[in-house]
């Protein structure tokens, strides 16, 4: 049996998704909670491995992580009763003997958070990103609009990398904007690592009259790493969701 894992984190203190030795992460508490629900002698020495759709950093949140393990469903009621108070599974299926949450994801979504205002907020603290300084949100607008299609992400993702692919097919990038909170949505295929942060630490440049739209433009062809912009703090960035809609469709 397969079962399907929808979840919810706050990222500040992990260590990021994937285990790591003395490092608390998530992948980590979830694992360790679902051994002690199943129990060593339903597992009968198997190791219980997650896969995940997106493996995010150390600081990154998740509004709908989705994970797969193959056992038994397990009442996530009983899960959240061992886990910390900054994780919650919301849900717990069945799923298809064949379905892997990471191979089996068609796309997904990332939502980066902005406050664009001149005082600090006590309640967005370690939520959103605060920009006090110049931000032309109809510059923002443009280098959005810009991203939609199959590009290049060379220029937003560390020089040092595990990735071999770097070109990854965006179906929506938008700004919006809700009073003093300006947030950047992104669904893509793939994402390449700090590819969002990069994305948004970039585009703050442009929108403060840094760089030039043209510029932003010219690095989605494949520059290096050098010639984009800074990298965003992670507290902004979550993992707003993940879709399966091409493995529904094919199986209809």
């Amino acid at each position: 049996m397969v079962t399907k894992l929808t979840i919810e984190y706050d990222g500040g203190a992990f260590a990021g998704w994937a285990c790591q030795p003395g490092k608390r992460t998530v992948q980590g508490e979830l694992e360790r909670a679902l051994r002690t629900v199943l129990g060593e002698r339903a597992l009968d020495g198997r190791r219980l491995a997650l896969r995940v759709a997106g493996r995010t950093d150390r600081g990154v949140h998740a509004w709908a992580q989705v994970a797969s393990y193959r056992h038994e469903v397990v009442d996530p009621r009983r899960l959240n009763g061992l886990l910390d108070d900054d994780v919650a599974v919301l849900d717990a299926e069945p799923a298809e003997q064949t379905f892997d949450a990471r191979s089996d994801a068609t796309s997904r979504t990332y939502c980066y958070r902005v406050l664009a205002r001149q005082t600090r907020s006590a309640l967005e603290r370690g939520r959103a990103l605060w920009w006090p300084g110049r931000l032309d949100r109809e510059v923002l607008a443009e280098c959005a609009g810009g991203l939609v299609g199959r590009h290049d992400f060379t220029a937003f993702t560390p020089s040092e990398t595990e990735h071999t692919r770097f070109r990854c097919d965006v179906m929506r990038a938008e700004w919006r904007l809700e009073r003093d909170m300006l947030e950047f949505w992104i669904q893509a295929d793939m994402f390449v690592r700090h590819m969002n942060r990069v994305l948004v630490g970039t585009m703050l440049e442009v929108a403060g009259g840094r760089r030039t739209v043209e510029d932003f433009t010219r690095l989605l062809v494949g520059e290096p790493r050098s010639a984009a912009g800074r990298t965003a703090p992670p507290h902004g960035l979550a993992l707003a969701g993940v879709s399966y809609e091409r493995r529904r469709a094919d199986s209809a």
